[in-house]
């Protein structure tokens, strides 16, 4: 069962344009590269199809962070406009209605939490419109254009006159996350913000959060979710909720749906329904990533209606078409993404054709032709006009990888112990010899509720281009094969998915693909949480690097951020001892680990606190295997600062190179 290599008309696809004969040979892909990455998002289609606004996000070197600046470019492609070019980053671009103007967050002019700037589309320099304290995170257009709907933090308190620390006082059953640390009672509230007058009402109060606003097409309410029912925090149940947009209405419940109901929200033509995703039940609290059907929910209230609950596949960002008659979202299906139209009368759905295999985001024009954000295994995130099947390029920010020699991307398949089938990603160096044998290293994608893609990923191009071949398995707990794929792990952690793993590698040994001799592993968050089982249980990998993890899970309840997962998954540890001790396994059994592990994570991380790797640390230490803590100050469960990002890539290629002793092909 040796690897299927990627079909000839997608390669020519992902390797962009050709590559002249006689041309200089190509460059490997180097850590420096990290900085020349240019990340697009958010693309937005305006009103009359003619331009296309988006965000590109770079490394700012002598700030260490990212900028991202506002850019727009013509359907046609022959036209790209770069709209600001400020101190600070510049975010969420959303045409009015007219298409005339263009208005944006940001925090410039020190502008705290965020604020809300209009920019003519025409040209000229963009008017701050908001001043609100607590900061805007998010809006949306009335469909008059006349109004904004604002999702608005409420203002921190006053410390000037009280220089002094207080005390945290906490008495909320979920009271840290990460991002926050620990949580207060401040909260997220929906406004509307007249244009003309410059004025904002606030619309819903209440000691809750509510989130992902949209307008009714008549502009008389607002769509959105929030978190209201008795005791929601203990079951991550959030629902649907409509409200008339003024002052002192009260908002009227539309879902019941024990469970997340999510956005983002959109109101059929008609007003007649409001269409969501319903996820998980609270049950399956941490495998989110993994469900969820597109619903519809009367606006006058009533019975939902559940349209892909048979699709067996996660769906997200589901829009109406302009008639009404279906909606268009993402679908994650086994290492690729791409979109999907459901018919709203609950009669089928078809894939909108596409030889782009990771589609991310998507903007639909009056022409029903979309602008995408997809990525590729040779290619970061890019615009395409996608119109019929055939995509076209809108932009080229990464135009600079035709120079890189990037690795040589396959499927792979194979059986676990039990006869289950899993797939995976690999990566072999591009200079490397067919039928060579190569040390390999494994990296672990986390969430669990996520997957590896056929899409771009600079770290493991960077491994591979040390001479490494990179494999990335899709173990069971992984999205994109269904719910039963995903919660199969549910309770059982370090069971399963090791399994698949072993899996995965013993046949690319057989294959003639890795040196057994010569194997790594690495991943972070529930990535870092395996690489710990994996070298618990199999002692052939030479080095390891496990970021963001843990294996004393009992240590974990009521310090990091998943005390839903914890309650409704394992329940409370005094009442499941056992259940308890054996997802913890590595940590119990740290003295079958002879594999020199780095351990790595953010000082500020209430995801999987920094304790977690610690604690692996230390037994290591004291078990005398060659071991190193690298703890990144100030920085949350993803590491943000550009320094650290590219300081902890240099690390994990100086470990692997100090155990694997790779030679460059």
């Amino acid at each position: 069962m040796r690897p299927v290599l990627l079909l000839a008309t997608c390669a020519s696809l992902f390797a962009g344009a050709a590559f002249a004969q006689g041309a200089p040979a190509k460059r490997p892909l180097a850590l420096a590269d990290l900085y020349r990455l240019r990340q697009v998002s958010d693309p937005q289609r305006s009103n009359d199809g003619q331009w296309v606004a988006y965000t590109v996000a770079r490394v700012d070197t002598t700030k260490d962070r990212s900028d991202s600046d506002l850019w727009m470019t013509s359907w046609d492609g022959a036209t790209t406009v770069r709209l600001t070019n400020s101190d600070e980053s510049e975010r969420t671009p959303r045409w009015s209605p007219d298409g005339k103007q263009l208005a944006f967050l940001s925090s410039r002019q020190g502008a705290k939490g965020g604020q809300v700037w209009l920019l003519n589309r025409a040209g000229g320099e963009a008017e701050k419109i908001t001043e609100l304290k607590g900061g805007v995170s998010s809006f949306a257009w009335s469909p008059d254009g006349t109004k904004l709907a604002l999702v608005v933090s409420d203002p921190e308190p006053d410390s000037s006159a009280t220089p002094k620390p207080k005390p945290i006082v906490v008495d909320r059953y979920q009271f840290k996350t990460d991002g926050k640390g620990y949580l207060d009672k401040q909260h997220q509230h929906l406004f509307v913000f007249d244009l003309a007058t410059r004025k904002s009402t606030q619309v819903t109060t209440g000691d809750f959060d509510d989130s992902e606003p949209a307008w009714s097409p008549d502009g008389t309410r607002l769509a959105f979710i929030s978190a209201r029912a008795k005791d929601a925090e203990r079951f991550d149940n959030s629902d649907v909720y409509v409200v008339e947009a003024k002052a002192g209405a009260t908002p009227v419940q539309l879902t019941t749906f024990q469970g997340a109901d999510e956005g983002p929200l959109a109101w059929s033509p008609d007003g007649m329904w409001v269409a969501y995703r319903q996820a998980q039940e609270p049950k399956y609290f941490g495998y989110g990533g993994g469900f969820g059907t597109l619903a519809l929910a009367p606006a006058a209230g009533g019975p939902v209606k559940l349209l892909t609950e048979k699709l067996d596949r996660m769906m997200t960002g589901a829009r109406w078409s302009r008639d009404g008659k279906s909606l268009v979202g993402i679908v994650t299906d086994d290492q690729r993404e791409y979109l999907l139209r459901v018919m709203a009368d609950g009669s089928g759905w078809s894939k909108i054709e596409s030889q782009l295999p990771v589609i991310t985001a998507f903007s639909e024009g009056v022409d029903g032709a979309f602008a995408v954000l997809a990525t590729t295994p040779s290619s970061p995130s890019e615009l395409y006009a996608l119109d019929k099947g055939v995509a076209r390029p809108l932009t080229h920010q990464n135009s600079w990888l035709t120079d890189v020699a990037l690795a040589t991307t396959s499927v792979v398949t194979s059986k676990s112990d039990d006869g289950t089938e899993v797939h995976g990603i690999l990566r072999r160096p591009a200079n490397a010899a067919a039928g060579t044998k190569l040390p390999m290293i494994l990296r672990i994608h986390g969430g669990p509720a996520g997957q590896d893609a056929l899409s771009f990923d600079f770290e493991k191009e960077l491994l591979a281009a040390q001479g490494w071949a990179v494999i990335a398995p899709n173990y069971r707990g992984s999205n994109g094969r269904g719910a039963a794929f995903t919660v199969a792990i549910a309770g059982d952690w370090c069971n399963k998915e090791v399994r698949d793993i072993r899996g995965m590698v013993d046949r690319l040994i057989k294959d003639g693909v890795a040196d057994e001799s010569r194997l790594g592993v690495g991943g972070w968050s529930y990535g870092g949480i395996l690489t710990d089982c994996m070298i618990a249980a199999d002692p052939r990998f030479k080095a390891a690097t496990s970021g963001a993890g843990v294996s004393n899970v009992l240590g974990m309840y009521g310090h990091d951020q998943y005390i839903v997962q914890y309650d409704q998954e394992l329940g409370q540890p005094w009442k499941n001892v056992d259940k308890w001790l054996k997802v913890s396994t590595a940590f119990f059994h740290a003295d079958r680990i002879k594999t020199p592990t780095l351990f790595l994570g953010g000082s500020a991380d209430w995801n999987v606190p920094v304790i977690g790797g610690e604690q692996m640390y230390q037994a290591l230490k004291s078990l005398g295997i060659d071991t190193q803590l690298i703890v990144y100050p100030g920085e949350p469960h993803g590491i943000r600062r550009p320094s650290f990002q590219r300081d902890r890539l240099e690390r994990y290629v100086a470990w692997y190179t100090k155990y694997l002793a790779a030679t460059v092909p």
